[in-house]
């Protein structure tokens, strides 16, 4: 299926649902914050809640497979805040359901990996390029790229093949001459089968594809557990940036079950990157993320960034 359209035809479930809502969460008998299986980007969340929680604050964790699913619960006021995919909030928003984007979850993580000697768009002429799916936020950067860098002309082959760790492998068996790869993947599968071709972190700076959302009604009616919320996240993702062996305990704490054996290095490559800063989110950027995903089709024109976010609560956090 389509990702895109998935996503357009979900979104009127959530406009429908939130005509139906009666408001957020009611947060003195608790309230509710969804996941989209949590990973290594997912943690300072779920040790945000637990600062809250220790505030006196009672806050029920969900685990959702995905995140359309936490925006549907979101609009319905079953949700009070999740953070995953930007995209999806984006097309609620343009359908005025109750949702507001309040932080940065984790800064863009992609970039394009080729197979050596592979080093600008033009040496993909024709090649084949791995993809998750034609409507994958990944896919639509490197068609962006490929539209701003590529001579007239030249493109590469679009093959669909599924998860990162499916096409890292495929890279390395030769399968593929390139594809779009999270920096997590890259360093657990060992960077030097990969040469990295073009960072998105550096040509599309302005774009943040996973952020923190919440519930509009339950923002206005909660403020003080929303700042709350948003404050514990901003000093989480400060005191990774100070250690990166926080992250590390942070990830044992909260994914015991998973292997841990590159996670220091992941860590350290996650802040290198600077990719943790819940409080970068600006009226620039979010309006930037909003223009890139008008490119890619998946809303129309006209959304800015006050329709899409309110940036206060990060203000207040600094």
């Amino acid at each position: 299926m389509h990702a895109v359209a998935y996503m357009k035809r979900l979104a009127v479930l959530v406009v429908m649902s939130a005509v139906a809502a009666c408001g957020g969460a009611d947060a003195e008998d608790g309230f509710t914050v969804a996941v989209i299986e949590p990973d290594i980007a997912t943690v300072p969340i779920l040790a945000a809640v637990d600062a809250v929680r220790q505030q006196g604050h009672k806050v029920k964790v969900v685990e959702l497979a995905e995140p359309e699913l936490a925006i549907e619960g979101l609009a319905k006021g079953d949700y009070a805040i999740s953070a995953e995919a930007t995209s999806p909030a984006l097309i609620a928003v343009e359908r005025d359901a109750p949702i507001k984007i309040i932080a940065d979850a984790i800064g863009n993580q992609w970039a394009v990996y080729g197979k050596p000697g592979i080093a600008s768009c033009d040496a993909l002429n024709g090649r084949p390029f791995g993809i998750f799916s034609e409507g994958a936020v990944a896919t639509a950067m490197a068609k962006e790229w490929v539209a701003s860098r590529c001579s007239a002309g030249k493109r590469p082959a679009y093959l669909t093949i599924g998860g990162s760790d499916v096409r890292a492998q495929a890279l390395v068996g030769g399968q593929i001459d390139a594809t779009p790869l999270e920096l997590a993947d890259v360093v657990s599968l060992g960077e030097s089968k990969f040469t990295q071709v073009v960072d998105f972190t550096k040509t599309m700076p302005d774009l943040h594809p996973q952020t923190v959302y919440a519930n509009s009604d339950f923002l206005s009616e909660h403020r003080n557990v929303g700042q709350a919320f948003v404050t514990a996240l901003v000093q989480e993702h400060a005191k990774i940036n100070k250690d990166p062996r926080h992250l590390v305990g942070l990830v044992n704490k909260y994914l015991p079950d998973e292997e841990h054996d590159e996670v220091a290095e992941i860590a350290k490559r996650y802040v290198e990157a600077k990719l943790f800063d819940a409080a970068a989110l600006t009226e620039k950027n979010v309006q930037g993320t909003i223009d890139f995903f008008v490119r890619a089709g998946v809303i129309e024109k006209g959304m800015t960034a006050k329709d899409a976010a309110d940036l206060s609560f990060i203000k207040a956090a600094a």
